[in-house]
């Protein structure tokens, strides 16, 4: 193996993460998952699964890539666990998986923005929506936004992914940002704020089955964990990095990105009359719209707003697609650049499906998410809290500046709190997916 690239800056793996972690899961999932189970009850239990879940997951991801120092599936042989292969591959698999519809939304919002200078969608969003999400045309555009991502990959880490986080993250923020200032001002956002930030516990009791496992989920998901993505981004950082102040900042910001997106498209569709719980995943591109109808300068915020989603989409696409790059450079020494395109090939085939028929998508995406993700994370869990225990915590003390109780801590919430909710998780996605009864 040749030497391997690392981060030119430590803001640079953080704002990298970030970008992994903002994505599509917090642009375009968050707000529907949020709305389809049940407004503010759903964000309380999604904030509480960020810092007690997702936080010492992702630090658990952190550990087994720093400390191998090479990508998800060989760091189990670097680590001389080499039985455990099979939790990178999972984490791989996840994430090309993953991409191979996510890649068809990407598509989906390049054909917005387009459609966003002329007002296309406008008139009737249903109709549109209906009309480009799925067929040649959406086909084509999954091919186009693969086509970005490949050539954003295929420049490695520094030139490629690095330079297009520290544009794309600050973008995302002050974009986004700028869009919830909006909203604020609109007449009759007050309800949106009302059905998003004020949780009917009654209705959380009577539907924890769903919601729970929703939140959890959208909380692994969003913070792009189970894909092998934080393994893969931490081989690439050297030992004197605080990875509890660096994973702090990728959880907090994702999450307060998160929320700021729901600040936006949630007064938006009180503007129209509410219909939150009608969402799924096109919500963004119908509800949205039809908003953007009866509010001043729609066609401008709807571009902005589709801007927003397409660079936040991006973000995590490379991440990705990055995963299964780095595991054929790193092991067989493959060309980086031809790798990159072979692959972002196969993802496009995957991808076919999706793109002809979004009930294809609907299913990729509970496989994805509601599967894959929360099986791959209760495996690094265990990996990490009783295998690789007594060296992950030296490792997650690497940096910590003295605070020697943070990896006693960190090790303790691991093997409690973190594997029972995930393993509880993973048990209420196997009914909801086979509808078996509880």
């Amino acid at each position: 193996m040749t030497d391997r690239e690392t981060w030119a800056t430590r803001i640079g793996f953080i704002l990298a993460s970030i970008g992994s972690a903002v994505g599509l899961g917090n642009i375009w999932r968050f707000p529907y998952q949020t709305a389809e189970f049940g407004g503010a009850a759903f964000l309380l239990v999604y904030l509480l699964a960020v810092v007690v879940i997702g936080l010492p997951a992702i630090l658990a991801e952190f550990v087994v890539g720093r400390r191998a120092d090479i990508s998800a599936i060989s760091a189990f042989d670097a680590l001389d666990h080499p039985g455990w292969r099979a939790v990178g591959a999972l984490g791989v698999f996840g994430g090309f998986w993953t991409l191979s519809y996510y890649s068809v939304v990407g598509g989906w919002v390049f054909r917005y923005i387009g459609a966003s200078v002329t007002g296309g969608y406008l008139e009737a969003p249903g109709e549109y929506f209906g009309a480009v999400s799925a067929g040649p045309e959406a086909l084509a555009l999954h091919a186009a936004f693969m086509l970005v991502t490949v050539g954003i990959v295929a420049f490695g880490i520094r030139g490629g992914i690095e330079k297009a986080t520290k544009v794309m993250v600050p973008s995302i923020v002050i974009l986004l940002v700028g869009l919830a200032v909006y909203a604020f001002t609109l007449p009759g956002s007050g309800a949106g704020y009302q059905y998003f930030l004020s949780p009917d516990f009654g209705a959380l009791m009577e539907n924890y089955q769903t919601v729970v496992p929703a939140a959890v989920g959208q909380a692994l998901f969003s913070l792009s964990l189970g894909f092998a993505v934080m393994i893969t981004y931490a081989s690439y950082i050297d030992d004197d990095e605080n990875l509890f102040v660096d994973g702090g900042a990728i959880a907090l910001t994702n999450t307060l990105i998160g929320i700021t997106a729901g600040l936006v498209v949630f007064p938006l569709l009180a503007v129209q009359g509410g219909g939150y719980g009608e969402a799924g995943p096109g919500a963004i591109f119908v509800s949205i719209p039809t908003a953007l109808s009866d509010v001043p300068f729609g066609s401008a915020v709807g571009f902005v707003f589709f801007l927003i989603v397409a660079v936040a989409a991006l973000s995590s696409a490379i991440s990705l697609l990055e995963v299964v790059v780095s595991h054929l450079v790193d092991t067989y020494g493959f060309e980086r650049r031809r790798t990159t395109v072979l692959l972002g090939g196969i993802v496009f085939a995957l991808g076919i499906p999706s793109a002809l028929d979004t009930a294809w998508l609907t299913w990729f995406d509970a496989i994805g998410v509601n599967l894959l993700l929360p099986t791959a994370v209760l495996l690094v869990v265990v990996f990490v809290g009783w295998v690789l225990a007594d060296d992950a915590v030296e490792e997650i003390r690497k940096g910590a500046d003295g605070f020697e109780t943070v990896g006693t801590v960190w090790l303790w919430s691991i093997r409690s709190i973190v594997f029972l909710a995930v393993l509880g998780t993973v048990a209420l996605s196997l009914f909801e997916l086979t509808g078996a009864p509880l």
